[in-house]
């Protein structure tokens, strides 16, 4: 289709819809790799955030209308770092610099991430990497594609020869999580061949999907940093649970995302 943002009509299926967020979510990160380069000093936590907003609004100016055109009626999460349960009916989570503070400091690993979530289940999400050109798209039941082509987790079965990941959900955790955070990355040191941490969730999560990595795995969380991911992996053939192995839903105090053959390997080294 034409990579244009002049929709004003309803998209007429859930095909057709992902294909006009994934034309959104590319032009948002094409503002934002026009901003990319330097690293932005800053002194202060004011000055961070100041920072940081600048970023989220130039790709918000883009999104919001286009989305919000291709769904009048649905909702949109105004905070990227909320979590919990959505009230009824469609949202549209957004993250429109993830990875906004590595943006900042002239590191590659960000992207522009839309998911439109329907009764609570992510039905469809475009994960855009403006300096790869890449994009991600999933949607339920049709599987996961970059750029078209299908992704397939990991076949691995061994836990001992995976490389797996982990993020912080967000600055100033309390110190419980932080307690948490450190001794799973402890247990998998000992259990895992390679233990990767590092923001944010949803890159570690592009490469679960795609069978780089085996196995994900982050403490508390918020929606737009988890749902695109899950839905990738989900689709990708990938297990989704929480740290014990229980159903994971957006109000779970943990997640966890694995190639099938290991997820049983790694629910045992994070409930140690």
């Amino acid at each position: 289709m034409s990579e244009t943002l002049q929709t004003t009509d309803l998209a007429t299926s859930d095909a057709d819809l992902l294909d006009r967020t994934a034309v959104a979510v590319r032009a948002a990160g094409s503002a934002l790799r026009a901003r990319f380069g330097e690293v932005v000093r800053y002194r202060t936590r004011e000055e961070l955030m100041r920072a940081l907003a600048a970023n989220d609004d130039t790709a918000l100016d883009i999104l919001r209308p286009c989305l919000t055109r291709l769904r009048p009626d649905a909702g949109w999460v105004e905070d990227e770092l909320d979590g919990g349960a959505l009230p009824p009916g469609e949202w549209w989570v957004v993250d429109p610099a993830e990875g906004n503070v590595n943006h900042l400091h002239a590191l590659p690993e960000w992207a522009v991430t839309a998911t439109l979530v329907r009764e609570n289940q992510p039905v469809l999400t475009a994960v855009h990497l403006p300096l790869t050109g890449e994009t991600y798209t999933a949607i339920t039941g049709s599987g996961a594609h970059l750029d078209g082509r299908p992704l397939h987790v990991s076949r691995t079965t061994d836990l001992g020869l995976s490389i797996v990941a982990t993020s912080q959900a967000r600055p100033d955790e309390e110190e419980k999580v932080v307690r948490r955070v450190g001794s799973s990355i402890t247990a998998m040191l000992f259990d895992a061949l390679v233990v990767r941490t590092s923001v944010p969730a949803t890159l570690h999560l592009l490469n679960v999907a795609a069978g780089r990595i085996d196995a994900f795995w982050q403490f508390a969380g918020a929606r737009a940093d988890l749902l695109p991911g899950a839905l990738l992996v989900t689709e990708s053939g990938g297990r989704i649970s929480d740290a014990e192995g229980r159903p994971w839903t957006p109000q779970s105090e943990s997640f966890l995302a694995t190639a099938p053959g290991v997820h049983t390997q790694a629910v045992a080294a994070l409930s140690r």
